[in-house]
């Protein structure tokens, strides 16, 4: 519904006029048909609804953080940050008849003399060989159909290999199916010898049990689709929201079919040798040569065989492969964080979003941490820029008192900004110095916190407090290390700890966010109902950001581990079950029930016939009488 932004709104990106998502519409507005051309407030401001986007649009195209609220872009260059910042993302199309390669060539012939004319004389530091490179950089283009979504390759791997592991079960299904045929055909050796007999022919015969063979194949097929329901909701649980954001978990028509069209192969596949060997032409005479036993073709007897020893080899190699990723999973439970997540809430505030100026939104922060130090059971708080294990980073190229550096040389940092008593709440010891205080502000001398890995990168030693760094390559070294504290996990908890050096949020000039941490000795599920009501308190309008357990939060960092354990190992157990005895015993106990019967069955004509070539024990007694000789007989 409604408009596009018109030319001068997307110039200037002014007018307050946003389109909605057809999500947002829905959940937050009731699908309100008359939305368009109303008022709402975005970031505190009266912002006219213009346009309701489609049911299937999404922005940016495939990513994991999907647009709500679309705005026209309003590009300030005064806080675009340094040149090598990365902050936008172009999406072209191509004109009709043009290929990739053709505008990969022709958006380079542009980029080309802005490389080596503007920005290769701005750069210091670099050898010779890396200022070629340098210059010879080029923009890449790539198809568009899968957006910007990173899941296909962080998941690439992971997917093939549960494909697989499905393939694996789905032979090991098919190999029972194949085997309990064999011995339901066994069992129906008299019928169809009956029905050759009357003059059936084999085709109609083996068409009718392939027919019975499919049909017990789609059944299983609709039943799998419950299950797909099942599995699909298990998989969502174990991701992350961002994840579940941008992913369907819903069956699609084209599944459907392809689950439809895989059932009727294998149950023709799996089922064509049973329906061959059931309607052999010599079945009759195999039949009448044996009294009733069963043919015990040696065929039939190796199929039988062989599907058991792949059933069982098949089920070993998957419990195996779930055995793997269980250990790496439990491998990766136990990794030192080097903080202490337990009882630790964490969630985050954007007071910049709602129209705060700087000295406002510290001012804000400020009381926040006051209100949730005064909640009963909190005993510390804590705050960062960066959210920890988010899988978030922030880096820069640092000057360290004493440290060389050269052409090419790696510099660079990670770095966060934190506040008072951040470390003492997290649970990170202070190895040297001091931690930050609320002391720290923009009128105090700069200082710094490091880590080890920042003194061992950075060739420190054990004197680093008191030395100077410097955020980039310039001078003054105008920042004081005060501390240096313990290595601990910073974005993701299977990545090495990264050099990293901390600052004081309350000494940076403009702080729009702040992630905070509250530990308690409580339980924190408690203290997740009271935050959003501490918060309410001091602006009901200002919402509460991916309000967690840090022990929540660390799940998701390793969901895919946790994804992928999960199902190999369900797959594995599954996979065992099926090509347990049971399955086998069924044909097994029908093969064997045929063949006592037709002992059984010899043993009463023998008897008929006089003990005619079955020899039938006689209990030992002294009485010859007719009767004793007829009741050992029977």
């Amino acid at each position: 519904m409604g408009r596009n932004f018109s030319p001068e709104e997307d110039r200037n990106g002014g007018g307050n006029v946003v389109i909605i998502s057809y999500g947002l519409w829905q959940r937050a507005f009731g699908g309100d048909h008359d939305i368009v051309g109303k008022q709402i407030q975005v970031n505190s401001q009266s912002t006219t609804v213009v346009g309701v986007m489609p049911r299937d649009f999404s922005f940016p195209p495939g990513s994991n953080d999907q647009a709500e609220l679309l705005v026209p872009f309003q590009f300030d260059p005064a806080n675009a940050g340094s040149r090598g910042s990365h902050f936008l993302s172009v999406i072209g199309r191509l004109k009709p008849g043009v290929t990739l390669d053709q505008a990969r060539v022709g958006i380079n012939a542009v980029y080309h003399p802005i490389i080596n004319d503007v920005e290769a004389p701005l750069q210091k530091g670099m050898s010779d060989q890396t200022l070629t490179r340098f210059k010879a950089k080029t923009i890449g283009i790539e198809a568009g159909y899968r957006g910007q979504s990173s899941i296909h390759q962080e998941a690439k791997v992971p997917l093939l290999f549960l494909m697989s592991v499905t393939g694996i079960v789905l032979l090991i299904a098919c190999a029972n199916i194949a085997n309990l045929l064999l011995a339901r055909g066994a069992g129906r050796a008299t019928e169809m010898a009956v029905r050759l007999s009357l003059g059936a022919s084999r085709r109609h015969l083996v068409a009718q049990l392939l027919t019975e063979s499919c049909v017990l194949a789609v059944l299983g097929g609709l039943a799998g689709l419950v299950v797909a329901r099942w599995t699909l909701a298990l998989v969502a649980s174990l991701l992350p929201p961002e994840a579940t954001s941008s992913l369907e978990f819903t069956l699609q028509g084209r599944v459907m079919l392809f689950a439809a069209g895989l059932s009727l192969a294998t149950g023709f596949i799996f089922g064509l040798f049973p329906a061959l060997h059931a309607t052999k032409p010599d079945l009759v005479s195999a039949i009448k040569a044996q009294a009733g036993q069963p043919s015990g073709a040696r065929t039939a007897a190796r199929f039988r065989t062989g599907l058991v020893t792949a059933q069982i080899a098949l089920s070993m190699a998957l419990l195996t492969c779930a055995g793997l990723f269980v250990k790496s999973l439990v491998n990766v439970s136990r990794v030192e964080l080097g903080l202490k997540v337990d009882n630790v809430v964490t969630f985050g505030i954007s007071p910049g979003l709602n129209g705060y100026e700087p000295a406002r939104s510290k001012a804000l922060y400020e009381r926040v941490e006051q209100e949730l130090a005064a909640v009963p059971g909190v005993t510390g708080i804590a705050a960062a820029r960066v959210p920890l294990l988010a899988g978030n980073n922030w880096g820069n190229s640092v000057s360290v008192e004493g440290f060389e550096r050269g052409p090419d040389t790696d510099a660079e940092s990670r770095y966060n900004e934190i506040g008072a008593g951040y470390f003492r709440t997290m649970g990170i010891p202070l190895l040297s110095g001091r931690e930050f205080t609320t002391a720290d502000t923009q009128g105090s001398p700069k200082v710094t916190i490091v880590n080890e890995a920042f003194t061992k990168k950075f060739k420190l030693g054990r004197d680093a407090v008191g030395k100077h760094i410097a955020q980039g390559d310039r001078d003054p070294l105008d920042i004081e290390i005060v501390g240096v504290v313990q290595n601990a996990k910073y974005s993701e908890v299977k990545s090495e700890i990264p050099p990293l050096f901390f600052r004081p949020y309350r000494q940076s000039e403009r702080v729009g966010s702040l992630n905070f941490y509250a530990r308690t000795s409580s339980d924190p599920a408690q203290l997740l109902r009271t935050i959003p009501t501490v918060v309410a308190r001091l602006d009901a309008n200002l919402p509460v950001e991916d309000l967690k357990t840090m022990t929540q939060q660390v799940r998701e960092n390793i969901f895919l581990d946790r994804m992928i354990s999960t199902l190999s190992a369900s797959f594995a157990l599954l996979a065992t079950v099926l090509a347990g005895f049971w399955s086998m015993m069924c044909g097994t106990v029908v093969l064997r029930l045929l063949e006592i019967t037709g002992l059984l069955r010899s043993v009463s004509n023998a008897s008929s016939a006089g003990n005619v070539g079955m020899p039938v024990p006689v209990r030992n007694t002294a009485s010859t009488s007719g009767a004793s000789t007829d009741r050992a007989s029977r």
